[in-house]
This record gives structure tokens, sequence and C-alpha cells, in this order.
């Protein structure tokens, strides 16, 4: 499956990345907006309503994805756990961490989110990581914190404790860099657009109980609403597709690289309205800084010409070079094409490709196998 989505054509994940991050971004900007006059659990559960609305109609309108969403909804367990890391946990941690710290230091404590990733996946998933990838991954951290802490805009709606707002903001990135490796092993077999009406379903329940016990809602207004309806329905929804999209083809550690790059569209942004001052020279450094890292963390290696032209290994030995970077949980699409593609090469092997004989040696033909021997072969 995996490979068939990457065939699909070399442009489709650089435009699905670049569109990712301009809608992350100005998601960022509209929910520090709301954040700022509208209750963070009742932004929280809106966007999730709206977005949920707004896949399950696009679904609705594509019968071929039918099956797959009863598929996807029989998962009750995946379902749950999936609609609680991914939206009620993240959701509620880093909006209430925005109403107390400020949007730009939840943004600083969100950058962590490919550290933690690489983190769980070795921790959890017993991944390899490169050199070069942990290198990368660091320096892009390292210049986000830079960024945020140096030449990043002031944070406002600093009104709480700020050890208590960057744990919030800790939480939920912790569980979204989870929810990544979770979502890849439990609905890899299903595209997003039919594994997503019945996660924001869940997620949208458990944020709205949330909401309903904790939130005053008489004091939301009707165009506090529109405004949160909006945010899902134009933003949130289609950067649920095509990060889940992205997390299928290239894994969550490349997904969440890529929004590293969202402060400093911010920023640019900012300046841009005119709420902010032009970038300077030490923010720029940081910029280039943070891209060269999310190149060498989501960078593919090039394979040697010995490895690309080069003779396979007649015994077939198992020491092999370790691969450059962290290797993704296998689909069970994968498993299923691996073992069809190991079945289908025995079974052309053993029909149509005789066992080369041995060579001759002093003009003696070697002695016939034993009845024992053939039983073996």
């Amino acid at each position: 499956m995996e490979g068939t989505r990457r065939g699909d054509g070399r442009l489709v994940v650089p435009v699905l990345s670049c569109l990712m991050v301009l809608l992350l971004a100005a998601g960022w900007v509209a929910s520090g907006k709301l954040v700022s006059d509208t209750p963070p659990l009742a932004v929280a559960a809106g966007r999730t309503a709206a977005s949920f609305l707004t896949i399950t109609a696009v679904a609705a309108l594509r019968p071929s994805a039918w099956g797959a969403i009863r598929t996807s909804s029989r998962r009750h367990g995946a379902v749950a756990l999936l609609a609680f890391l991914g939206f009620f946990a993240y959701y509620t941690g880093t909006l209430l961490g925005v109403e107390q710290i400020g949007a730009s230091r939840v943004g600083l404590v969100v950058s962590l989110l490919p550290c933690i990733t690489f983190a769980i996946g070795i921790v959890a998933f017993r991944e390899h990581a490169s050199v070069r990838k942990v290198a990368g991954a660091v320096l892009a951290v390292g210049a986000a914190l830079g960024y945020a802490l140096g030449e990043g805009p002031e944070s406002g709606g600093a009104t709480g404790s700020l050890a208590t707002g960057v744990l919030l903001a800790l939480a939920g990135t912790f569980t979204y860099a989870l929810y990544g490796y979770v979502y890849r092993r439990h609905m890899a077999d299903v595209p997003p657009m039919a594994a997503l009406p019945a996660v924001t379903g869940a997620g949208t329940v458990m944020l709205g109980i949330a909401t309903a016990v904790y939130v005053p809602l008489g004091g939301v207004t009707a165009g506090q609403w529109a405004g949160v309806a909006l945010l899902g329905a134009v933003l949130t929804a289609p950067v649920f597709l095509i990060s889940h999209e992205l997390i299928l083809r290239k894994g969550p550690l490349f997904t969440s690289a890529l929004a590293l790059t969202v402060p400093f569209l911010i920023r640019l942004g900012e300046w841009a309205a005119g709420e902010a001052d032009a970038p300077g020279p030490l923010a720029m450094l940081f910029l280039a800084l943070c891209a060269a890292g999310v190149w060498m963390t989501v960078a593919a290696r090039r394979p040697k010409p010995a490895e690309a032209d080069g003779p396979a290994d007649p015994e077939g030995s198992a020491v092999r070079e370790e691969p450059d970077g962290p290797e993704e949980p296998a689909t069970p699409a994968e498993h299923a094409g691996s073992a069809a593609t190991a079945a289908t090469t025995a079974t052309a092997g053993s029909t149509a490709t005789p066992a080369t004989p041995a060579p001759v040696e002093n003009g003696e033909q070697p002695p016939s196998p034993t009845p024992s021997e053939r039983s073996t072969t």
C-alpha cells in the first residue's frame, strides 16, 4: 500500500507538505485570536465538531469509501484511543496552555514534537535512529528554541503559571506524537477519508462532554461559535486529511518535522499584517538553521553505487548496513505485500528456474544426491 502511495507522483508529497504547513500556520493564528475571548474547551470542541461534519459530508459523497468507513468504525478500541490522544488530550493541553502562557510559548513547546516522536519510536517501537537524523532534529529544535526565545514576538494572554502552561502544552504534544504511531498501526489499511469520520466523531463526543460540564455555554456568543466553526471547517479539516495522508506516506516523524516551520510562517504573517516588526538577521539565521535541520531529519538516504548496481549477496547474509534513520512500523498492507512478493518469487524460482549445477572439477561429475538429500531439497 505504501509503495503504491509513494508511486502516485513525485510532487504529491511536496505539495501536500506545503499545504499542511500553510494551513497549520493560519490555524494557529486563528486559534490564538479565538482563545483570547472564547473558552479554550469550547474552541476545541467546536473546531473538532465542525471538522467531523465537514469530513463526514465529503466522505458521504464518495460511495467507494463507505466500506472502508464501516471497517474503521468497527475498531472501537482504536477509535477511542485515537480520539483521546489526537483530539481530546492534544487540543485540551495546547489550548489551555495558550490561555495560560500565550501562543508563542505553546508553539515553542510544540516545536519539540520531532524529538518526542524520536523518543517514542525508539523506546516504544524499537526503531533505529541514525546520527544524521538525530543531529538534524536537535538542530531544528534548537533553532526553533532560539527563535522563540530571542526573536519571537511577545506572547500575550499569559494569565497563569508558566510551569502549569508548559506542562499542559507538553502533555498535549506528547499525546499527539504518540497518536501518529498509533494511527499508523491501526488505520494504515484504510484511507484517511474513511478513518477520520469515526475518530473525529469520537473526539467530538469527548470534547463536547467536557465542554458541557466545565464551560458556561451561555457566555459564548453566536459570532464566536461562527468563528470556531469556520476554523474547523476551512482550516482544521483539511489539515487532518493532509497530515494523516502524510503519516501513511512518509511516517509520523516526517509529518511532525514539517510543523517546525510553522512558527516562522506565523512571524512572517504577523509582520505582513503589521502586528510585529520585520524579522531581523538573527531570526533569518534561525530560519535557515531550522530548515537545514528539518532536511537532515526527513531527507531519504541516497543508495551508494555498490548498493544500487552491485550483485546481491548469494549467501543472504544477515549482516546488513543499518538503515539511515528510524524504521517506521510496518503496516499490515506492507506485511501482506511482502508476503505476496515472497510467495510469487518462491513459486517462480521453483517452477521456472532450475538449480544451477555444481562446477565440474578435474573432468569428474559430482556425486548424485542421496534420497534423503533429495527430500530436503
